[in-house]
């Protein structure tokens, strides 16, 4: 009887996967003799790594230290701050071209206002969508008592010499990070602010003082350590339209 086993196809044999080679001390040391740029491409490895300590011979005397242990921890500590420090100047440096956009949408919508009302309606109202915050209004210094708004829709009284308080005589932008919203300031809508930037507003000479209020619902919104250039740009935007609106025209 013949052998049929010769006929039939052999089983492939599967060969087993290899596990990679493992690395030796000997490879890594090898490897960054023959790229010394290493740490300068990867700072984040000495992160990672920990400096050998040794001990010393206390050949002149007890107490001797390795200083060359102090020395990387130091520079692993730098290393550490100024990745920070980095990545700090880059959300910053992102922020500062986002509120940069947003002021130059607003600065856009105020000169396209076609009267008086449709500016206050836009600087009150269409302000805080383009600024991303939560409320926007426009104060006004009175001699008089102050009774709430103006005649004219969307400016609020201020009790005379509120702007000096608040600002001193020589700043323009208050910036405040945490605190509770004024009613003074913005009426209905003060139980929402939590971070607020005041602006003086000047409409001209012999004019009272105004302010614009922007407040927001979020701590920190405004701090500080936030540049103003923007915010006062803004404020004197829309001062010049302010102004022309409230000035009575001169008779023939």
């Amino acid at each position: 009887m013949a052998d049929r086993t010769r006929d039939r196809p052999r089983a492939e044999t599967v060969a087993p996967l290899a596990e990679p080679p493992e690395i030796s001390g000997r490879d890594v040391v090898a490897y960054l003799r023959m790229h010394p740029e290493f740490l300068d491409r990867h700072p984040e490895a000495l992160r990672v790594l920990r400096p050998p300590t040794r001990d010393l011979p206390a050949e002149g005397g007890e107490g001797v230290l390795d200083f060359q242990h102090f020395l990387l921890e130091r520079q692993r500590r730098d290393l550490i701050r100024i990745n920070g420090e980095h990545r700090a100047l880059i959300a910053t440096t992102r922020g500062n071209l986002a509120s940069q956009g947003r002021v130059h949408k607003a600065v856009i919508a105020i000169l396209a206002a076609s009267s008086f009302e449709q500016l206050l309606q836009i600087v009150t109202t269409d302000l805080a969508v383009l600024l991303d915050v939560d409320i926007v209004t426009i104060g006004v210094e009175s001699a008089a008592t102050p009774s709430g708004r103006l005649p004219v829709h969307g400016i609020h009284l201020l009790k005379a010499g509120t702007v000096e308080r608040l600002l001193g005589a020589e700043r323009d932008v208050l910036l405040d990070a945490d605190l509770q919203g004024d009613p003074g300031l913005f009426g209905g809508g003060a139980g929402l602010v939590r971070s607020q930037a005041l602006m003086r507003l000047r409409f001209g000479r012999g004019a009272p003082l105004g302010l614009l209020c922007i407040g927001a619902r979020r701590p920190g919104r405004f701090h500080p350590g936030l540049g103003t250039e923007l915010l006062g740009f803004l404020a004197r935007v829309v001062g010049i339209p302010i102004a022309q609106g409230l000035t009575p025209p001169r008779q023939a």
